[in-house]
């Protein structure tokens, strides 16, 4: 984590020491907090203000908690009882936070990988990080800490011995992942998919597809651009002229026979899923501008032999679903590209530990199979997830528990409706619906199954009881939702 004195905080995020004597600059801190709760002993504490709370107002709590220093608005007086602490003023304590850890990511020779895309996200970090951290010291975004305060707190945690920053970089409007990139200063960006998420706030497909190519457009000379290659607004996104800059690699990932990693004979599981991947050689650079230095290095000769060793090479990831294999396509690509041998990126995989509540394989209380994928839902990663639970055999009844997908806009009711009628019986066996919104799901899914396959319930807790009396020991149940539904109440509810 930063560790830095006071006086070297006030110059690298702008402020000014509130004491301004010798002993207050040369006093130290490690570490950076906004929760003064979470302050600990020689912590920097930064009061942040919403609507509902002002930061400045636990300012003695965190002292109290033993924190060693705290940012303060300058145009706030200062209370007696802080008057003799280590304080720096400044304009704005979000602000100053964001210059910190900008400052803090170029002082220190690492390599930052920007992952965003509309599904996705979490997972390809995981994958990345794992694939990364056989070969690197990798810190990563932890859980979905991805916005504007969770971002720079994430680098700012970041050990000094760090060779390589996975960051995870999510928005729900225009400038959001320029404003993060700005702070990242990537040297490599994977942007997953265009979905239909932050519909309401982007207006478009075509409109979520541009804030997500902020992150592209930021990536620093000599980098390298991973993207799904069968997506058209982000080829044609990333092929207009000047958009990218000097000397920066773009490679793609997909189905797609022009596509730079091409997924071939995917099977799924629920335990996971194994494919191939066909390198292109012709569509990747084996011959880096800037050849890269310690344990990842290799040559030209050395990374083309490593890219036909991939298409050659059997893969296969511990989690279900053709779209993970797409995410874990992207990070194979990215250890490629780092230099990584293709054993290490197979260990890195093989290993891998997903973020909480993406496809979680869970035993229900009769030893019926749970995948709780609740943490969030858009109409692309809902039919994804369908697909998926279409995919995997050997069960007997099928359940899907779907909530509401939330923040999709005027559109919301039909594209609910869209997700309706694309269940069918060849996909699932039993279908559940929770939430206002996904009446609409339900209505137009019901006339394609047998009368009472499938149910729409007002009631979290009754749909959870009625499944349980239902459940049979060698089912499957896919629980998937908008995160303010907290569909994983349902899986807590039959988990063993």
């Amino acid at each position: 984590m930063i560790t830095k004195t006071i006086g070297e905080l006030a110059v690298l995020c702008g402020g000014t020491l509130f004491a301004g004597d010798e002993k207050t600059a040369q006093a130290n801190f490690a570490g950076v907090t906004t929760d003064s709760r979470k302050a600990g002993a020689g912590r920097l504490f930064v009061p942040l203000s919403g609507e509902r709370f002002d930061g400045h107002d636990f300012a003695a709590v965190a002292r109290e908690q033993g924190a060693a220093a705290s940012l303060w608005q300058q145009e706030r007086p200062v209370p007696p009882e802080l008057a003799d602490w280590n304080l720096v003023l400044v304009a704005d304590p979000l602000a100053a936070l964001q210059q910190l850890a900008a400052a803090y990511r170029l002082e220190l020779p690492v390599q930052v990988i920007g992952i965003t895309g509309s599904n996705g996200k979490t997972t390809t970090k995981d994958m990345v990080a794992a694939v990364l951290a056989t070969v690197f010291r990798v810190h990563k975004t932890a859980g979905n800490f991805n916005n504007h305060i969770g971002l720079p707190l994430t680098i700012l945690e970041m050990d000094q011995q760090t060779e390589v920053l996975v960051l995870e970089m999510g928005m729900s409007g225009f400038g959001e992942i320029a404003e993060l990139a700005a702070i990242a200063h990537p040297d490599y960006a994977v942007i997953t998919n265009i979905g239909d998420a932050h519909l309401l706030q982007l207006g478009s497909r075509a409109g979520i597809a541009a804030a997500k190519l902020e992150l592209a457009e930021s990536v620093r000379p000599h980098g390298v651009i991973i993207y799904n290659g069968d997506e058209p607004l982000l080829q044609e996104g990333l092929g207009k002229e000047g958009f990218v800059q000097e000397a920066v690699s773009l490679q793609s990932f997909g189905l797609g026979d022009t596509c730079s990693w091409q997924v071939a004979g995917a099977a799924i599981e629920a335990a996971g899923a194994s494919f191939k991947l066909k390198a292109a050689v012709s569509a990747v650079s084996v011959s880096p501008s800037e050849p890269s230095e310690g344990p990842g290095a290799s040559s030209a000769e050395e990374r083309t032999a490593a890219a036909h060793d991939i298409s050659q090479a059997d893969w296969r990831i511990p989690v279900p679903g053709v779209h993970n294999v797409m995410n874990a396509a992207a990070a194979i690509a990215i250890g490629w590209n780092m230099g990584v041998p293709v054993d290490r990126i197979r260990e890195g995989l093989a290993g891998l530990k997903l973020s909480a509540m993406r496809i979680e394989q869970i035993d229900a209380f009769n030893g019926a199979t749970l995948l709780n994928d609740a943490y969030n839902a858009s109409p692309t990663a809902m039919k994804a997830a369908i697909d998926m639970a279409e995919q995997l055999e050997g069960f007997g009844c099928k359940w899907l528990v779907l909530g509401d997908m939330l923040e999709l806009g005027p559109e919301e009711a039909e594209l609910h409706r869209s997700v309706g009628r694309y269940i069918t019986p060849s996909k699932a066996d039993r279908v559940l619906f929770y939430g206002p919104l996904s009446r609409f799901a339900s209505e137009s899914a019901a006339p394609q199954f047998a009368d009472g396959a499938v149910c729409h319930f007002e009631d979290k807790a009754a749909l959870a009881a009625s499944l349980r009396s239902w459940l049979q020991p060698n089912d499957l149940v896919l629980v998937k939702g908008s995160r303010g539904m907290r569909m994983e109440d349902v899986v807590r509810a039959l988990e063993k």
